[in-house]
This record gives structure tokens, sequence and C-alpha cells, in this order.
């Protein structure tokens, strides 16, 4: 079971809490976890990666075990502690202006 943490614009839209728990079957990846996020929860679709790219939305960051995973590849296996649930894989609303 993995952990996902969400902003809470994207909870607002989902309708549900900050922290969800995801079955996810095979590796676990940036990609597999947003699958099953947008599968678990279609209003979702579209906001945290684009619908037909599926690249990251500019003002989304991503974070495993403290560290940044925004820029890595979407296929690379994310940290154990966060596929064996016990770390979450989260998402965070970046701040943008000066």
């Amino acid at each position: 079971m993995i952990q996902v943490v969400l902003p809470t614009n994207l909870q607002i839209l989902a309708g549900v809490g900050r922290v969800l728990q995801l079955d996810v079957s095979g590796q676990v990846t940036q990609r597999s976890v947003l699958d099953a996020l947008e599968a678990n929860h279609p209003a979702l679709l579209g906001t945290i990666r684009d619908a037909v790219t599926k690249k990251r939305r500019p003002l989304l960051r991503f974070f495993a075990c403290e560290e940044d995973w925004s820029d890595v590849s979407p296929d690379d296996p994310l940290p154990e502690d966060v596929a064996s649930g016990k770390e979450p894989l989260l998402i965070i609303g970046a701040i943008a202006g000066g």
C-alpha cells in the first residue's frame, strides 16, 4: 500500500483527505503511482500531469524520502521506503512569484 500526500486544492477537487492509500501493481514508480491515483480519483486526471503528454505540471513538485523527485524520470523506481508504504510520496504545490 503506497501513501500519497496531496496539497489542499487537490484534496478538495478529489473529495479526499490529506493522505491517500493506493494499491500499485508492479514496480512502484512515479508513473505507476500517478496512474493508480488518477484511476481511483478521475477528478485529478490532468491536474497533476498533462493528460496527453503525462508530463508533470510546472507548479507541482514530487518529494520522496526528503528528496526532490520532480525532475527524475517518471519510470525510475521510487525509494524502497515509499514502495513499502513506510514513507509517503509528497505532491507539493510550488509557489511562484517574487
